[in-house]
């Protein structure tokens, strides 16, 4: 297997703290997106849609998406589970991960994309261009500051995201309130909870991935 990464960026650093979670050491590679190298051949016929992560499997496989790297190495590596140890777990663990991604994550990148120079006619990640929506930087900056509330609201209510076990809903929400830095978004006060999860984690040893 291969491991396509780039240290500075949210998402592979998911993948990097789950695997680290696992104990999964897995051949990596640097994918320079400071330089566009994501665009450029050969990592775009490996993964054409030019984002990373991506792990190439030995079978020729190529996963690019946090979700099927999470699916496929709790398939092989089930212990210690990241995606749920009972029903009703599961599906918290894919409800607050969708809700990380769709309001959290996607808001600062909505804040980051349309306003930085960098992203100019690339405001979507991907091959394809999309021109910035200025309109959406603001829309972007709230709803990631509402996700930080949500989630000191769920942690008001459980240790993690799932109940009384990290997952990987953990992984991205952990991700996601590190992000913030990148659009200088101020942690509202009075966010206990989230402030108690946030030192738990960060004390994890896979954080430092």
């Amino acid at each position: 297997m291969k491991f396509y990464d780039y240290n500075a960026a949210p998402s592979p650093r998911r993948a990097r703290i789950l695997m680290a979670e696992k104990g999964v050491a897995v051949e990596t590679e640097q994918v320079d997106l400071g330089t566009r190298a994501q665009f450029e051949e050969p990592y775009r016929t490996i993964n054409p849609r030019c984002t990373v992560p991506a792990l190439a499997l030995d079978d020729g496989t190529v996963l690019c998406d946090n979700a099927s790297i999470a699916r496929y190495f709790e398939e092989i590596y089930p212990d210690p589970p990241m995606l749920g140890r009972t029903p009703v777990e599961k599906a918290l663990v894919a409800e607050w991960t969708a809700r990380v991604e769709g309001e959290g994550l996607m808001g600062v990148a909505e804040a980051l994309r349309n306003r930085s120079e960098f992203f100019k006619d690339s405001s979507v990640t991907g091959p394809n261009r999309y021109a910035q929506v200025p309109e959406l930087v603001e829309r972007g900056r709230a709803r990631a500051s509402a996700c930080l509330q949500d989630l000191d609201a769920r942690l008001g209510e459980a240790a993690y995201l799932a109940g009384d076990a990290f997952s990987a809903a953990d992984i991205a929400a952990y991700v996601f309130v590190d992000f913030t830095a990148w659009i200088k978004l101020p942690m509202p006060e009075g966010l206990e909870n989230l402030a108690r999860w946030r030192e738990a984690v960060g004390a994890r040893p896979s954080i430092q991935a």
